[in-house]
């Protein structure tokens, strides 16, 4: 599924809509192939064209004439979560391919890595691809959690949802959309929870297992967001401290003379 670098540098107007289409052509070799739904086609269809629209509008803002390498790999990722979220809307009514639906999320948990080491080694890292990277593995987390809250109790969807629910904080409380220092143990939750939820969408484990692992995960998801939180609660004080100090210091200029 991923773009050749002849459509990689077509630029932002065509990279978006040959996504779209190849978005479509995996639904319908899905639908064909494992008999999705009609409500999950359109789920599909759906999801395909808010992110080729969301990723054709961020290259226009960010001036990008090309969509380049790095980018077609999250694309091609992007339209392996499609899919993956056709199976699950279908998987509400009807029996689906648990290999079929493993096989596509762990390629697309798989290729996680490889978009940012191609930014990397061809010099074209970008705050677009940094932020495109980020919703499609939010997205697919928040995707296989649903899965798994079907089958184990709805609130595994908290494990998908706790990133949404920051976003929306934040237009309540701004300041948590103060830039974070880089954390690993953040990349190591992050990498936990995709490898969770695999294990437990693959039904490799007993009920009871899948329950400690999912519960395992949302521990180590809450613990995470917690410590970000709280930095970022401290540097608010710290900056309205400073402002506070700062508006109280008398003005050093010289008064006019008269």
């Amino acid at each position: 599924m991923t773009l050749s670098t002849a459509e990689a540098a077509a630029g932002p107007s065509r990279g978006p809509v040959l996504g779209l289409a190849a978005q479509l052509a995996l639904l319908a070799l899905l639908g064909s192939t494992l008999g999705l739904t009609a409500g999950a086609l359109v789920a599909g269809a759906a999801y395909g064209l808010v992110l080729c629209a969301l990723l054709g509008a961020g290259l226009g803002r960010a001036g990008m004439t090309q969509l380049g390498a790095a980018n077609s790999v999250t694309l091609s990722r992007a339209i392996l979560v499609g899919g993956v979220t056709a199976m699950v809307v279908t998987s509400f009514t009807h029996p689906v391919s648990t290999p079929m639906l493993v096989v596509i999320a762990g390629v697309a948990l798989a290729l996680d890595g490889v978009d940012g080491q191609v930014a990397r080694r061809t010099n074209t890292t970008t705050a677009l691809g940094a932020r495109f990277d980020m919703e499609i593995d939010a997205f697919l987390i928040l995707v296989l959690s649903v899965y798994a809250g079907d089958r184990y109790g709805w609130w595994w969807v908290a494990i998908g949802a706790f990133r949404y629910a920051f976003v929306a904080a934040a237009w309540a409380w701004p300041w948590l959309n103060a830039a974070l220092p880089p954390r690993f143990s953040r990349k190591v939750v992050a990498a936990v929870q995709g490898v969770a939820l695999a294990l437990v969408t693959a039904g490799f484990l007993p009920a009871f297992g899948a329950v400690v692992v999912l519960a395992l995960a949302l521990g180590s998801l809450t613990w995470s967001f917690g410590l970000d939180v709280h930095w970022l609660y401290r540097a608010m004080r710290v900056r309205e401290a400073a402002r506070t100090r700062w508006s109280a210091v008398p003005s050093r200029r010289p008064a006019l003379a008269h």
